[in-house]
């Protein structure tokens, strides 16, 4: 029977290596759906917008339409699908009894979260990576800041694989997780400026932004291409540091616990 440990730096390396590559290669088996899928979807939201706005929006901030969008479609795509990654794999181990064998596997609790969050992360950089070179086909991206890049991206895969995995653990339906992704995860998506900047809105809508923790992966990985942002970088990282450590810390506490897991 596994032990309990406490939160600490994972020992068994082997064994979170395992799951790593277990998460991983669920989702490259099935690449074209997983990964160019999302990557055509992005490609095709550029060219409509592009196409519909282009004329007559054409430029956003100083920057040109096409070159201010290309960003938010980029992280749009890494955060839903490191989403999906965590909260369907879970799901379907769930659904077919086999969670036991994971669960069972010589792995601490801090080790299943990582294996699984750090799947959904490979999901979400690999998703923005073929994406971001679907876009260099019709687009120049010249990048700003590689060290804002790297960070919102693995912030803003981090935050999402954390919570794919709470909505796994807790969703007993797939349409309890359908209704997360179709009335959470889309709408904070798409109203979190990745077709404009929030300087062109209402006073209202600004301040219900600011909320959106979205809004702060978005507007920092286009810092990261164009050089502007709509908010402080230094707010918009602390925001997500936090959220992301408390998402980590509830996904650990829900297998510590075995809730919906072990029962």
């Amino acid at each position: 029977m596994k032990e309990k440990t406490i939160f600490m730096i994972p020992s068994n390396y082997l064994s979170v290596w395992s799951l790593l590559k277990k998460e991983v290669f669920r989702f490259v088996k099935v690449g074209i759906q997983t990964i160019i899928g999302p990557a055509v979807s992005s490609l095709l939201f550029l060219a409509v917008f592009s196409l519909a706005l282009g004329r007559s929006v054409e430029t956003i901030n100083n920057v040109p339409f096409a070159n201010f969008i290309a960003p938010g479609l980029i992280m749009m795509t890494i955060l839903q699908n490191a989403f999906a990654n965590s909260a369907s794999s879970i799901g379907q181990a769930k659904s077919q009894g086999n969670i036991v064998d994971v669960l069972m596997a010589p792995l601490s609790d801090f080790e299943l979260t990582i294996g699984y969050v750090g799947g959904s992360v490979a999901r979400g950089l690999i998703c923005g990576l073929i994406t971001s070179i679907g876009f260099l086909f019709f687009i120049s991206l010249e990048v700003h800041s590689f060290l804002a890049l790297i960070f919102y991206a693995i912030m803003g895969s981090l935050m999402m694989g954390s919570l794919g995995t709470i909505v796994g653990i807790w969703a007993d339906k797939w349409d309890q997780q359908q209704g997360i992704t179709n009335f959470i995860v889309l709408p904070m998506t798409f109203l979190s400026g990745t077709f404009y900047s929030i300087t062109r809105l209402p006073e209202f809508w600004q301040n219900f932004t600011i909320f959106n923790p979205f809004f702060y992966n978005i507007d920092g990985f286009r810092f990261a291409f164009v050089g502007k942002s709509d908010s402080s970088l230094i707010v918009g990282s602390i925001t997500l540091v936090i959220i992301n450590f408390i998402l980590i810390l509830l996904c650990y506490l829900m297998f510590r616990s075995g809730y919906k897991l072990k029962s």
